[in-house]
C-alpha cells in the first residue's frame, strides 16, 4: 500500500511530462509535413556524379 503513495504521483507527473513534450513538439511544427519526407524517398535521383 505504501508503494502506491509513490507510484500514483510519479505516474501523474510522467503523463503530464509526456503531454507537455507532445504539445511542445506540435506547437513547434514537428508534425506539419508528414507526407513530404515519405515522397522524397521515392524520388529517383540516380544522376551520375560530376567529375
Amino acid at each position: 500500500m505504501e508503494a502506491l503513495y509513490l507510484l500514483i504521483p510519479l505516474s501523474v507527473v510522467l503523463v503530464f511530462a509526456a503531454l507537455w513534450v507532445f504539445f511542445s513538439a506540435s506547437d513547434s511544427g514537428q508534425f506539419d509535413d508528414l507526407v513530404g519526407p515519405a515522397l522524397r524517398v521515392l524520388q529517383d535521383d540516380d544522376k551520375p556524379p560530376l567529375e
